[in-house]
């Protein structure tokens, strides 16, 4: 976790930003990778802070603006949104090419290493990129000068080795770093007697102990796995329909009453003198936890005050259905430039009307607005993937599932 999360990207980022200590026979202005300086740097910090609102709530904490807060408190979680989900589009054009596609083959390793379950042919491909991507940073970085050594830190040889033996017993090891960690992190946040806090800490821990032994000894005391919120619906196979909901049907528009009667006559014709009414449900809760939002009580929200969740991704195809509208394909140049780490769409709006299974829902994803090709005559506005780190559908590149908004 520290060595993706933390020690990689510190190593990184300080080049970027020309942190690095320079001795006299050197010249930072021979750094051609330090571009994240002065007005740049700061503008960079904004597209991050601006990037929140389309960052769905159940991504967690989002990352705060790095030219404000990266020395102070800048949390693992954070790193990992800011650097392998938010830095491989937002910076685009910035950093020369070479340097930007040896980071891409870091971030390609790293999306597959973070899943709890990995294919064999993906965990070779991972494998092999962060070994391209260590021996590229000794070419592209150190150049084999001594007085870039100080450049090639111990965590480099690390990443090295996180090949197919020790992503195999990894997740155990940090399976227990990460219960003792956030274990820690619970009990200090139940501390309420800030004068004697190590005697109510400890009356913490015996409480917790004993609620652990008596749902150890009397099963049934446990919460359910799956608790459905008042007014929830089970759809079963773990999704759960929750409010608001509508009180009252309502007439559909014409295209979208197109698309739900050729759903549900299974793709005949349109009758045009076909009538339906639908009744809306405001979210739902998918087997991995993740809730999606509707983009009926997305817009009744305050403007900039709500976190997109509406953006998903679908396996294919039953009743409870969703009104979607699909993305676009793909930027193919960008997309096999950088390793598969560039998702880029375009919103295809009332065109692209379809209506799908709500189990076809496979996950809530981000996608955030970014300009690639700000000297083009191409002004179409176009939005990147960004999927939660750790989800075991993260990695996109073995299948061809639709964004769908």
């Amino acid at each position: 976790m520290h060595l993706i999360a933390l020690n990689i990207p510190d190593l990184l980022i300080n080049l970027w930003r020309c942190n690095f200590g320079c001795e006299k026979t050197d010249s930072k202005h021979s750094w051609d990778w330090g571009v994240l300086q002065g007005d740049t740097w700061k503008q960079h910090g904004q597209a991050i802070t601006d990037s929140t609102p389309h960052l769905p709530g159940s991504f967690d904490r989002p990352p705060w603006n790095p030219a404000e807060k990266i020395s102070s408190g800048y949390n693992a979680w954070e790193f990992l949104l800011y650097v392998y989900g938010l830095a491989p589009a937002l910076p685009y054009n910035v950093l020369p090419e070479k340097y930007w596609r040896n980071f891409c083959k870091l971030v390609f390793s790293v999306w597959i290493f973070n899943q709890h379950h990995i294919l064999t042919v993906d965990l070779q491909q991972a494998h092999k990129r962060m070994l391209e991507f260590t021996a590229e940073f000794e070419v592209l970085y150190y150049q084999r000068r001594a007085n870039w050594l100080h450049f090639v830190r111990p965590s480099l040889h690390t990443a090295q080795h996180l090949g197919p033996e020790v992503v195999r017993s990894g997740p155990g090891i940090c399976s227990s770093q990460w219960t003792i960690e956030r274990t820690i992190g619970n009990l200090g946040q139940e501390i309420r007697q800030p004068s004697n806090p190590y005697a109510n800490l400890s009356q913490c821990g015996l409480l917790r102990s004993q609620i652990n032994a008596l749902k150890a000894m009397i099963l049934f005391l446990s919460p359910p796995t799956n608790p459905i919120p008042k007014g929830g619906v089970d759809i079963g196979d773990g999704y759960l329909l929750l409010r608001a909901k509508e009180k009252f049907p309502r007439s559909v528009r014409s295209c979208e009453a197109e698309v739900i009667q050729s759903y549900l006559s299974g793709n005949q014709s349109y009758d045009t003198e076909f009538q339906s009414k639908i009744t809306r449900w405001a979210r739902i809760r998918l087997p991995n936890g993740q809730v999606g939002r509707s983009l009926w009580k997305e817009a009744l929200k305050a403007k900039g005050k709500c976190r997109v969740a509406r953006n998903v991704k679908n396996n294919s195809e039953k009743r409870p259905v969703a009104l979607v509208s699909f993305y676009s394909e793909p930027h193919d140049t960008l997309l096999k430039a950088f390793f598969g780490t560039v998702w880029s769409y375009t919103s295809q709006g009332d065109s692209s009307l379809h209506v799908v299974s709500i189990k076809a829902i496979l996950s809530v994803v981000a996608m955030v607005p970014h300009t690639p090709f700000p000297t083009s005559n191409d002004v179409t506005e176009r939005f990147f993937v960004v999927e939660k780190p750790g989800l075991d559908i993260a990695h996109m590149i073995h299948d061809n599932n639709v964004l769908e908004e």
